[in-house]
């Protein structure tokens, strides 16, 4: 909402105050002030790539961007003139990934990761003295014990004899300049490197309940700038985990598949944490410049925001808090039986600024006139958004819950994905306030209704009745669960005796396939290359691409009908039975075995959201912190723009476009209010606040975008829901990509869907 203020001070108050007292503090506000975010756009694409721009990635001043791309350069950018200092030939047979300098190195050493599973060091002082097109470079060490693509490099401040990868083959490998400059292949006969900090290939969850045991495909890590020690990876389920390195087991050989060593905590919103579905997974994880905050950006989903460290406003849970969450009785123990009634004024504590007090009782006030006309639905969220993430200890209790409750049944209104979740939790909130709250009750079996979870949403329609009995709202209702939970009856009868009726999905068989290939990871990488498994899928696709023009523009989705026949293969080609991990059986009785002697961990909550960007075509998309500060939060999307939220109220900031079709990255400069980006595009886009007016939506070199926001918004909302009702599209793309990868048979156009 345009007319809403911002967070972060006048700029003009600033500029007058570090003239007059300059403090570091206040160089920091300024960096990205919410001034110059809103005037953010486009001052130069950065040309000398001639593929998808995968990485970029600033030194500590600064001074140069380091970027990698599918032309398998490593490019050198100087910042002051724009231009391009150096494009080394990295060597690597696959797309680069990941680029980094290594720190306190003169900006000469330079580490790359990449899809043929390799990680290589360059000396750029090898460069000085050549011929402008002489870019051939030796590397100074190569690192060949993964055995699937690289997709993350960390570096630690202050430290240059180490950098860290993380790799899909489900280990994080600590690599030391001083003690070696090269492995061999993993499998290799001579092949006994000591690189494994983390071994991951039993790390993977399916729910928060579940004891890890599939491969976690790690897809993103990162060190804490404040507390070194603490390291942070994502991959392939829906939980980051939070390790001490002071705490981890020595470094160990591939050759022994380790147990996933106890991490300090896991972090993922509580709704993502039992949904069980395989292609749900993170693309992105990061620590905010004071480390004090961690975010996730999830493949399918949405970013989220969290608390490192437990204390106030961290909510940590079990798998039985999942559980019980939507139960009528739960949290009945701690809420308030009556609103709060405090010291307050006017619905506001005493001590509270007039005028932002006044702010609030109108923002709620707008956010239900909304509601009532069904109107500007999105705007109406964020000026609920405004009083609650901003204000809300500053308020009475009493408005508290009606903001609550109105943000609860915006969310319904707007069915989003996740909202009746969101919605849910608001309920929740405000029954901690009013247990006897008919609109908390009454919107919380809305939610539970459009969640599928009929039974526990008559519990609460059924309370909401009994307090307010005449209501027709309420009873029509009763009445339309009842029917669902008819309807849902009748289907349960009509299943066939001796099943659920469910058939299973190819998602489900490629996890329980990961679940039973132990071996496979710890194979040589040419035994590796003839299957991503050690048991074998033989799929027929009937599908063709639409170039119509009347097709959707937007859809990136597979068209035309899909027939598989699947099943696995022994060596002699006769059906092999299922087993479980170290070969003891797989049978439901020892998998139920494994689940109740395992004793679940708790795991760290979300505490914001940021939405309305698309991920789902590309695993390597970014979600980061902008400025020294990070007050801002800046992720890519699948319709080519980018997207800059404010951290505190998750409230859209700007929305600008990045490329031709997605973007991946986004790095904002060290100390300058200078954002780069990159994508599928083979340039890199510098940002700084250079529009004459400031706004929420602008363009790129083609000019002031005029598309309106919510439209597009609304189409990402889409793409979502699509990759939800079907979502083994861009699963089974990434598996053919990576065999036919394997086979050597694929390259260019890995960034699309990598």
């Amino acid at each position: 909402m345009e007319n809403l203020s911002f967070h972060d001070g006048n700029i003009f108050n600033l500029l007058h105050s570090r003239s007059t007292e300059p403090s570091h503090d206040v160089d920091q506000r300024m960096q990205l002030h919410s001034s110059l975010v809103r005037r953010l756009s486009q001052e130069q694409e950065l040309e000398g790539h001639q593929g998808c721009v995968n990485a970029i990635s600033w030194n500590s001043t600064g001074s140069l961007l380091v970027s990698g791309s599918d032309d398998l350069r490593v490019n050198i950018w100087d910042y002051s003139s724009r231009k391009l200092v150096h494009s080394v030939e990295s060597g690597h047979t696959a797309n680069i990934f990941c680029t980094k300098f290594v720190p306190e190195t003169s900006d000469e050493l330079v580490v790359s990761g990449a899809g043929d599973a390799e990680v290589r060091l360059f000396n750029l002082a090898g460069l000085r003295g050549r011929a402008d097109d002489d870019n051939a470079l030796t590397p100074s060490a190569m690192y060949q014990c993964h055995t699937r693509r690289v997709k993350k490099l960390a570096v630690e401040p202050g430290n240059p004899n180490v950098v860290w990868s993380a790799s899909e083959d489900g280990t994080l490998r600590q690599h030391d300049f001083r003690e070696s400059t090269s492995c061999p292949p993993a499998g290799s006969a001579h092949q006994d490197c000591r690189s494994v900090l983390l071994d991951l290939r039993s790390g993977a969850k399916r729910a928060l309940a579940d004891p890890p045991k599939q491969t976690l495909s790690l897809k993103s890590c990162d060190i804490s700038v404040t507390r070194p020690h603490l390291l942070l990876v994502g991959g392939s389920d829906a939980f980051a985990r939070l390790y001490d390195r002071r705490m981890l087991p020595p470094l160990t050989s591939c050759r022994k598949r380790m147990p996933p060593p106890p991490c300090v905590n896991y972090f993922c919103p509580m709704h993502l944490s039992e949904r069980g579905r395989t292609n749900l997974h993170l693309t992105h994880v990061t620590f905010s410049p004071n480390g004090e905050e961690v975010l996730l950006s999830y493949s399918g989903e949405h970013v989220y925001l969290m608390n490192v460290n437990n204390g106030v406003g961290t909510m940590q849970y079990t798998p039985g808090d999942v559980a019980n969450f939507f139960s009528l009785s739960n949290i009945l123990h701690d809420v308030e039986s009556t609103p709060q009634v405090s010291t307050t004024q006017n619905g506001f504590h005493r001590n509270g600024n007039a005028a932002m007090l006044k702010k609030c009782t109108e923002l709620v006030e707008l956010a239900k006139s909304s509601l009532e006309e069904g109107t500007d639905i999105f705007y109406a969220i964020e000026a609920a958004n405004e009083v609650l993430d901003a204000h809300s200890n500053d308020i009475e209790s009493a408005l508290r819950h009606e903001c609550l409750c109105t943000r609860a049944a915006l969310l319904l209104k707007r069915k989003w994905k996740n909202d009746a979740h969101m919605a849910a939790r608001d309920c929740q909130n405000a029954r901690r306030i009013d247990a006897s709250s008919f609109k908390a009750h009454y919107y919380m079996s809305e939610a539970l209704q459009q969640l599928g979870k009929c039974k526990e949403a008559l519990d609460f329609a059924t309370a909401a009745q009994q307090l307010k009995p005449s209501d027709a709202d309420i009873v029509a209702k009763v009445e339309s669960i009842k029917r669902d939970l008819q309807a849902a009856g009748a289907e349960k009868k009509e299943e066939p005796e001796g099943g659920t009726g469910r058939v299973l999905s190819l998602s489900d068989i490629l996890y329980r396939s990961e679940a039973n290939s132990d071996s496979s990871h710890d194979m040589s990488r040419s035994e590796g290359d003839q299957s991503d498994y050690d048991e074998e899928l033989e799929v027929d696709i009937q599908t063709s691409m639409s170039d119509d023009e009347g097709g959707d523009p937007d859809s990136n989705a597979m068209r035309g009908s899909l027939n598989l026949r699947i099943h696995r293969v022994s060596d002699d080609n006769k059906p092999i039975e299922n087993s479980g991990d170290n070969g003891s059986s797989g049978t439901a009785s020892s998998s139920q075995n494994d689940r109740t002697s395992y004793q679940p961990e708790g795991a760290i909550d979300m505490k914001r959201r940021y939405i309305g960007h698309c991920n789902i075509g590309t695993d390597i998309k970014q979600a980061s912190f902008l400025g020294q500060r990070g007050e801002y939060i800046a992720c890519g999307s699948d319709d080519g723009r980018w997207f800059i939220w404010e951290k505190q109220t998750g409230r859209l900031m700007k929305v600008l476009v990045g490329d031709e079709a997605v973007v991946n990255c986004i790095q904002c400069h060290p100390f300058d209010s200078v954002v780069a980006t990159s994508g599928i595009d083979n340039t890199i886009k510098m940002w700084s606040p250079i529009a004459s007016v400031p706004s929420i939506v602008a363009g790129g070199s083609a000019g002031p975008a005029t598309a309106n926001v919510v439209e597009a918004m609304e189409s990402n909302q889409q793409k979502l829901s699509r990759n939800r009702e079907n979502p083994l599209s861009v699963e089974l793309l990434q598996r053919f990509r990576m065999q036919e990868f394997a086979e050597g048979n694929f390259h260019p156009f890995e960034c699309t869907q990598s």
